[in-house]
């Protein structure tokens, strides 16, 4: 986390963020700042459908063997009109991982998750709180992009919870960050509106999870970057914290 007043001051205004909630500098004790098993996960897949993993890889090859078998999944119908399978970005030992719905145009062309406008203000408030591309993992809960843009159907997520599932198994992060209502609906298996999910802490397989605004939302209410903020300091001092 940059300690230079002016280094956050002005990543804050690229934010758009005036009048913070909290800073990273706040007291760490807040409310509720331990994870409460509010929100189960949702049930455990059926054996998924993956080679055998190396035993003795390390978290980044075997991150690099899911995603070579997943570049060839067509286990359901996304896989006809895809351009890329989207797999995930960030380091492999990341502490914290960010979970959005899905692939987008941008992402589907490129192969990365969240390289859009939306995947820009997400760098941007990363970078506000001392973190990048290369300090977290960035992924999503289906691989391949739904036509135009449309939320995940039940049968898509299903299918490709088996990459979903070895994909944090291989990671295994000390928190996750679900953006937006339709990841933190599909992981928590909640219907509840993310007004309700926001601002508290899950859990998904014994990990602390914390729902947060969509980038893309943002860009449309601007007026809720500084809870934005808020959510992420709570995110980045949890990182510090012992949940155990």
């Amino acid at each position: 986390m940059p300690g230079d007043v002016d280094f956050q001051a002005f990543y804050l205004r690229e934010i758009g963020v005036q009048t913070p909630l909290h800073s990273p500098s706040a007291e760490k004790s807040e409310q509720s700042s331990t994870p409460a098993p509010v929100a189960q996960a949702r049930s455990e897949a059926p054996a998924p459908a993956i080679s055998p993993l190396s035993s003795t890889s390390t978290q980044a090859s075997k991150l690099d063997e899911l995603a070579l078998q997943a570049a060839s999944c067509t286990a359901c119908t996304l896989a006809e009109d895809r351009h890329s399978v989207v797999f995930g970005v960030g380091n492999p030992h990341a502490d914290i991982v960010f979970i959005g719905e899905a692939p987008g145009r941008d992402e589907d062309i490129k192969g990365e998750p969240f390289v859009g406008r939306a995947g820009q203000l997400l760098d941007r408030m990363l970078a506000a709180v001392g973190l990048d591309r290369s300090s977290v993992y960035i992924m999503n809960t289906v691989k391949c992009r739904p036509p135009n843009n449309r939320d995940p159907r039940p049968d898509e997520v299903e299918a490709c919870s088996r990459w979903f599932d070895a994909q944090l198994a291989a990671l295994s992060p000390k928190i996750i960050c679900l953006l937006g209502r339709v990841a933190a609906q599909t992981v928590l298996e909640s219907d509840a509106p993310l007004s309700a999910l926001r601002g508290r802490w899950h859990q998904f397989h014994g990990i602390p999870v914390r729902v947060l605004y969509h980038p893309a939302y943002l860009l449309r209410s601007p007026q809720q970057k500084r809870h934005a903020w808020s959510d992420l300091c709570t995110v980045r001092r949890g990182a510090h914290s012992d949940f155990s």
